[in-house]
């Protein structure tokens, strides 16, 4: 990149040195709400474009080089654009795009799903992760009879109406704009790693018919969940008669080949998948008990759940999965991946300590976070891929509540300066990412910190 004197400010450099994007987001602001098409992609005073990637790395319409943690919003553990997955879909395209018919790859895919996922006895494909949550929680009514659930506050389980409620800040508001009443009063909403909460919860409305949650912490792992609290809840569930949901979007394929729920050997009841489950492509599924999914088939004198889909197990995305799958299967890629999480946080965490930055670096498996004005204990070097120290004792707000925006626009165009594509105060590793990736973004962010001080943001 382009040498520029160090007392220029970080958004003077960031618009020099990204003015191709700047001239695509000036088109894109006539043509999208707020000039992009997912939340996550809005940035001050603008996005960037991409133009191509493989691997760990991606290159924007400017010509730099990016080492991306984004990772397909968690959907690329093998990275972009491998090989074998590009092969299979490039054969499937010239084969059929969508049939409108029933195909022997869909049979492949959902063989792997169970063959993978202990908890799979039967699969119902989707065409995204907020689709596979909805059909959760509707299987679970029909088959309770109980109209409510619970969740917990600060994880997210996709964007339809059901499970808005305390999925951002500020978690404990009852009410979710453009949402009825009436649709969020069926959602009890409490904070995350209390079983005590839960159970007094379950105790007091008999109405609720299932818990979900994101098995290892809300929004992948903010304010990370670990086994005890799993088993406990897999208790309280056995209990109180309650069916459980692991929300696995992101971590199913991820932090093993079966998930958290065969990591920690805790068994749902439901399933939600998606992500990884489609090699990068779009693609969902529902993976669970048999007598719950029962309801998806039409029985003399009992009810069938109608569930259409016009993309649903699609050719294209089944080929990416069964390539994708194939090679999750051998537990490599969950291993590289998880290694260079490990790897970054402990490296983030020396250098926080050594430059006297108050920042920590934390997470579990290939998820990591960063947390800035830290002043307490570090996780130990040490620690494994789920045992490393929680910071700040776990509190939602500190962990989960909003940062000043300010400060993570500055880190985020302080580290696209110096080549990392950082998920603003997060992001995920790949089973590409290798150690001089790791290197290269512990440099980038000493040096984004240190650009952030000097202009007094950090």
């Amino acid at each position: 990149m382009t040498a520029v004197a160090s007392v220029t400010k970080l958004a003077e450099r960031y618009c020099q040195e990204f003015s191709g994007s700047e001239r695509l987001f000036r088109e894109a602001r006539g043509l999208f709400p707020a000039g992009v098409t997912h939340d996550a992609r809005m940035m001050e005073p603008f996005p960037i474009y991409i133009e191509r990637a493989k691997g760990s790395k991606k290159w924007d319409v400017d010509g730099h080089e990016l080492i991306d943690y984004f990772v397909g919003h968690g959907a690329l553990l093998l990275g972009h654009s491998p090989d074998d997955i590009v092969s299979a879909v490039q054969h499937q395209m010239a084969c059929g795009t969508h049939y409108g018919s029933c195909h022997r790859l869909e049979l492949e895919w959902g063989m792997l799903v169970r063959q993978l996922i202990p908890s799979a006895e039967r699969i119902r494909f989707t065409s995204s992760g907020t689709e596979a949550t909805l059909m959760a929680l509707r299987l679970c009514r029909i088959f309770t009879g109980k109209p409510k659930f619970l969740k917990f506050q600060g994880h997210f389980h996709g964007w339809h109406d059901y499970v808005a409620v305390g999925s951002d800040y500020p978690y404990d508001s009852p009410t979710v704009l453009g949402v009825p009443d009436a649709v969020t009063a069926l959602c009890v909403c409490v904070p995350p790693n209390d079983l005590n909460r839960v159970e007094d919860a379950l105790r007091a409305d008999p109405e609720i018919g299932a818990v979900i949650l994101e098995p290892t912490g809300g929004h992948w792992g903010t304010v990370p969940i670990r086994g005890d609290f799993l088993r406990g809840l897999r208790e309280l569930c056995d209990r109180w008669n309650r069916l459980l949901i692991f929300d696995e979007v992101i971590t199913g394929f991820r932090i093993s080949p079966g998930g958290a729920q065969a990591y920690y050997g805790v068994m749902p009841d439901l399933t939600s998948l998606a992500k990884i489950l489609a090699g990068g492509l779009p693609g969902g599924c529902l993976a669970g008990r048999e007598d719950i999914l029962s309801y998806l088939e039409p029985r003399p004198g009992r009810p069938k759940m109608r569930h259409p889909g016009t993309y649903n197990a699609n050719p294209l995305s089944a080929a990416a999965g069964v390539a994708c799958l194939k090679r999750i299967a051998t537990g490599e890629p969950c291993r590289a991946a998880n290694e260079a999480g490990r790897m970054l946080r402990n490296q983030l965490n020396q250098m926080f300590e050594s430059q006297g930055y108050p920042w920590v670096a934390y997470g579990d498996f290939s998820m990591i976070k960063v947390l800035p004005s830290y002043h307490g204990e570090r996780p130990r070097p040490e620690a494994g891929d789920n045992d490393g120290l929680i910071p700040a004792n776990g509190d939602l707000q500190i962990l989960d509540g909003p940062k000043p925006s300010a400060m993570v626009t500055a880190l985020r165009q302080g580290m696209l300066l110096h080549g990392v594509d950082w998920w603003g105060c997060a992001g995920m590793t790949s089973c590409e990412h290798t150690p001089a990736d790791v290197e290269r973004t512990v440099r980038a962010m000493d040096a984004a910190i240190a650009a952030m001080q000097a202009e007094g943001i950090a």
